[in-house]
């Protein structure tokens, strides 16, 4: 079976404690968004063939990330970067900490480990089609020696993404669109032409209807990538979650309303603002609508190290806060052979830290 960690929200970034607390005890429930049932997922090595994660920040995750390595996990991340000014990303890591962290990937992994996903595609009056082209041209000049392929895909306009959208605008005082399939075709080829002449393949998340020259159609959970990755045959049908989807089958493990970057496009997320780290806290308050009413403990990191960064996106130093992103612990060799083997652990430690909130993760029961 192969895990999805998570389209609905960000794992790595915020919730990897309870991750690795859930892989340590080999099974974890999710919920399922659609009917409020709840079932378990193993966890354990037998039954995980790969574990595909999807981050916009997996600095927190560096320490997990070799663990599961070490327990002979493979994985792939699918890592978010657009570089879009605040009013549309409130509370992102910076393109600096973001490129260095992916760098750091490439390099521990391979490039076929980690996936760019420069997705949804907004125009808007603070990004306008030449900007996408500039920035995109900018990314893939720092990442083509990360990765092999950038995932790209307009964005997909729901009614929460258009409420959300239409109250920044107001509120930050800018406009927005979803312009005709032809202005989105020329431009998707445009940005498709920028990533190939990097030396990048191409490819566009579940929108068929938009494919053009030079773009093929995305398996974002590619069973032949992390086939490459596991050193042995991954075998999953092609069961995407929604039209046009070419994923492979895989059991996803996260939770709507959880996630408090802050995209105004985001389709996980009902109300952006009402997910939110308090200030100076690593609490998480959140007005979500549903049967998970409560404050909820997130990662016991400092995680507003991880999402408060300037703009703009280039031609400046990365933060000092950004910067302390790079300096994750290594796990000893003792608790890699630990996890490797199955024992309950304590997650990786900064100071004032413990793990006794590891492995709680809101919508879920442990």
């Amino acid at each position: 079976m192969i895990i999805s960690a998570s389209y609905r929200t960000d794992i790595p970034a915020f919730y990897g404690d309870w991750f690795l607390g859930r892989v340590a005890e080999g099974r974890c429930r999710t919920v399922n968004p659609y009917n409020g049932r709840a079932s378990e997922v193993r966890l354990d090595r037998d039954h995980v063939d790969a574990i595909v994660f999807w981050t916009r920040n997996a600095a927190p995750f560096l320490a997990g990330l070799e663990r599961l390595a070490a327990a002979g996990y493979p994985f792939a991340v699918h890592y978010t970067l657009t570089g879009y000014p605040r009013p549309l990303e409130r509370s992102v890591a910076s393109v600096e900490a973001s490129i260095e962290t992916m760098r750091r990937i490439a390099r521990r992994y391979g490039p076929r480990a980690l996936v760019w996903r420069y997705d949804p595609v907004m125009l808007t009056s603070l990004t306008p089609a030449d900007w996408h082209r500039e920035t995109f041209a900018r990314l893939a000049q720092n990442l083509a020696d990360c990765t092999d392929e950038a995932v790209l895909s307009f964005v997909q306009v729901y009614a929460k993404t258009r409420a959300n959208s239409d109250r920044a605008a107001e509120q930050f005082g800018f406009t927005w669109r979803d312009p005709a399939r032809e202005e989105k075709q020329a431009l998707l080829q445009d940005l498709g032409g920028i990533a190939r002449d990097a030396g990048l393949a191409a490819s566009l998340c579940a929108q068929p209807e938009l494919l053009g020259p030079g773009l093929g159609e995305a398996r974002c959970i590619d069973a032949a990538r992390l086939s490459d990755l596991a050193g042995r045959p991954v075998a999953a049908e092609t069961k995407g979650n929604r039209p046009g989807c070419r994923c492979a089958r895989a059991q996803d493990i996260g939770a709507y309303d959880t996630c408090p970057h802050g995209c105004v496009y985001c389709y996980a997320v009902r109300r952006p603002e009402a997910h939110k780290l308090s200030k100076g806290t690593t609490k998480l308050r959140s007005r979500k609508a549903g049967r998970f009413k409560h404050k909820r403990t997130v990662r016991s990191w400092p995680v507003r190290q991880a999402v408060v960064s300037a703009w703009p996106p280039f031609g400046a130093e990365p933060s000092a806060a950004s910067s302390s992103l790079a300096a994750v612990p290594a796990p000893s060799p003792d608790s890699a052979a630990g996890f490797a083997a199955g024992r309950p652990l304590a997650t990786p430690t900064r100071a004032g830290r413990n793990s006794r909130s590891c492995n709680r993760y809101p919508g879920w029961t442990t």
